[in-house]
């Protein structure tokens, strides 16, 4: 008889991203997996792009469910509502354990599965307290997340700060640090830029320099200090960014007032990432919370010369103080691209610094702590 294992996450882009994967090697293990979230959530990825996923897993013979889960922390009577609706399925499937991600889905599914009886594993994908987060994000969610560790089996963090913090105050059975979802560094390798097609799609002439973020539009992946510093920066600089999101009025509105709104070009979501990162000069990555970065290993395998915020899980890939800028001070990035754009030795050895770095975390490292992670909780 097969083992059933459930995947619960908020939103479908966290199914999306960081866990086929770990879909694939649970199935290699034997297992049915089932997939839970909010399908209907369109905040982070299009209808088009969620019905994709589904048609996806549906061909993997992956069952989904579809749970109301919000990402408002005080939308209380969702989450009762969400917390019945798991319940009921975790009460007629009977799976073995259930892996959760995100802080809303995973505190309900811990919830979950402790009435239960079920084993639960439980990614955090970057803690939102962590040194120099707002006093509210400290007294909201490490008192939930503290509490929540008692009832899960095995904690995963994905940096090392989070690895410390989780080690010296929470009560998990067991705690591991596994270096994110991973990217597959051979497949990057073998995309070719597209900066000739880029350019005519912006309507830009070879001369000009692209900096280039990719991430969900909205105030925490703080695209606008990028805008800010583009103000100061000389006028064949232009900025891009790949991703949708909330945010996106108030950064047109912020370019418009700024004078450089010629110079900021939104693509919205994009399936060509990776040929987008070889053909820009410069990536910064200026979010003010992050776990493990995704974009930011992409970029590095690339082989574009990066700038990111000094903060968690940035520090965790990228040590070269010359890459590190406080992420509210405008004044630094500006200096920063300036001197990412206009030294040519210094970009040659982030690069190659990068491209060095990035091989501990590639995604054959991540799926073999996965999969021992997996057969351990599978033979308790």
């Amino acid at each position: 008889m097969n083992r059933k294992v459930l995947i619960v996450a908020t939103v479908p882009s966290m199914i999306g991203q960081f866990n086929m994967n770990n879909i694939r090697l649970l199935q290699d293990l034997g297992c049915e997996v089932h997939v839970a979230c909010n399908w209907h959530d369109r905040s982070i990825w299009s209808h088009e792009k969620i019905e994709k996923l589904q048609n996806q897993l549906k061909k993997k013979q992956v069952s989904i469910f579809q749970i109301e889960f919000s990402r408002a922390p005080m939308k209380v009577r969702n989450h009762v509502h969400s917390y019945k609706v798991l319940n009921q399925l975790i009460l007629k499937q009977n799976y073995d354990f259930i892996h959760c991600h995100t802080p809303i889905a995973g505190a309900i599914s811990r919830l979950v599965s402790r009435k239960n009886r079920v084993h639960c594993i439980y990614t955090a994908h970057g803690f939102h307290f962590f040194k120099g987060a707002a006093i509210k994000s400290w007294l909201l969610f490490y008192p939930i997340e503290n509490w929540l560790s008692k009832y899960t089996d095995v904690l995963i963090t994905i940096n090392q700060e989070d690895y410390n913090c989780a080690n010296k105050h929470f009560n998990m059975k067991q705690l591991k640090y596994v270096p994110g979802v991973g990217i597959n560094i051979e497949e990057i390798q073998k995309v070719s830029s597209i900066r000739k097609e880029l350019l005519n799609e912006l309507q830009l002439e070879e001369e000009n320099k692209l900096l280039l973020s990719v991430g969900e539009l909205n105030a925490g992946k703080n695209h606008q200090i990028v805008i800010k510093a583009l103000a100061l920066l000389p006028s064949n600089i232009h900025y891009v960014i790949a991703g949708r999101g909330e945010g996106k009025e108030n950064l047109s509105r912020l370019a418009k007032e700024l004078q450089v709104e010629s110079r900021v070009h939104l693509l919205g979501f994009r399936e060509d990432v990776i040929a987008i990162m070889k053909s820009c000069d410069v990536f910064v990555f200026p979010s003010l919370r992050e776990g493990l970065p995704v974009a930011l290993m992409e970029a590095m395998a690339c082989g574009i010369p990066t700038i990111c915020s000094d903060i968690r899980g940035n520090r965790d890939l990228i040590n070269n103080k010359e890459c590190l800028v406080n992420p509210q001070d405008v004044q630094e990035l500006t200096c920063t691209i300036d001197k990412m754009i206009n030294h040519t030795a210094m970009k040659q050895r982030i690069i190659e610094e990068n491209q060095k770095n990035i091989l501990q975390f590639d995604a054959t490292i991540v799926s073999r702590d996965m999969k021992e992670i997996y057969q351990t909780i599978l033979q308790e």
